[in-house]
């Protein structure tokens, strides 16, 4: 049964599709086009590197096949990256070894599907990325190291609140403060994160996540305008009010 069309915030979506799965792919195609996405498919690494090295590269997300004959998937992702470092990238792939999945977001990945998937799920993730992409804005008109009435020094773990004396930092809270600083204003997801500084996505690290979120909340609570918004069961955005 085909799913219902996509919501308004992909419609007309632009998606770069690479699998050699002839039946796989037909059918994956043929659901995301009744769904409202315009889809481009590659049947090889080989032909989707034309593709991404033509000029004027522009699709709003592409999903990746791992095992691709010729040209892998991890080398399409990084050769996608040298072009478009905000387009989300999707793996498929019939691996869940945890190795695979952490080279996958290191080369700029932004999340994997596991075969054999349900294309209600795929077409879920796709919109969710989509939405996120679309409001994150070009270049940052922010300076990193300045948040709010705060001045943050990642290489010296420094957090100064004015002219007070800095407040140092542990590495774990620095990177966190980070990642969050330079994705102002977006949805930072919790298994993004925990794959990014702790190195895995595991429960009990989840709750760790939390400690150390309240601890920046305390860290950041002189400056009023300075919210950590927890998006239940999906993750944080750091916002700075005007």
């Amino acid at each position: 049964m085909n799913p219902a069309p996509a919501s308004e915030t992909t419609t007309r979506a632009h998606l770069l599709y690479v699998e050699d799965d002839e039946s796989l792919s037909f059918v994956t195609r043929d659901n995301l086009e009744f769904s409202d996405f315009r889809v481009t498919h590659c049947a090889s690494g080989t032909e989707a590197v034309k593709i991404i090295n033509r000029e004027g590269f522009d699709y709003d997300l592409c999903l990746l096949d791992v095992m691709l004959p010729g040209v892998d998937g991890f080398e399409l992702a990084e050769r996608i990256r040298a072009k478009n470092q905000d387009v989300p990238i999707l793996f498929l792939t019939a691996k869940s070894l945890k190795e695979d999945r952490l080279r996958g977001l290191r080369l700029g990945a932004d999340d994997y599907i596991t075969k054999p998937f349900s294309i209600e799920e795929l077409i879920l993730k796709i919109e969710v990325f989509l939405r996120r992409n679309r409001v994150r804005p070009s270049s940052p008109a922010y300076d990193p190291k300045q948040i709010g009435d705060y001045h943050f020094e990642l290489d010296k773990l420094q957090l100064t609140y004015k002219a007070e004396a800095p407040r140092r930092l542990t590495r774990r809270e620095a990177e966190l403060l980070q990642y969050l600083t330079t994705r102002r204003d977006q949805v930072s997801e919790r298994g993004d994160i925990l794959e990014k500084i702790w190195g895995e996505n595991d429960y009990f690290l989840g709750r760790s996540l939390d400690v150390f979120i309240s601890r920046l909340r305390k860290y950041l609570k002189q400056d009023g305008r300075i919210v950590i918004e927890n998006i239940h069961g999906v993750g944080f955005t750091l916002i700075v009010k005007s």
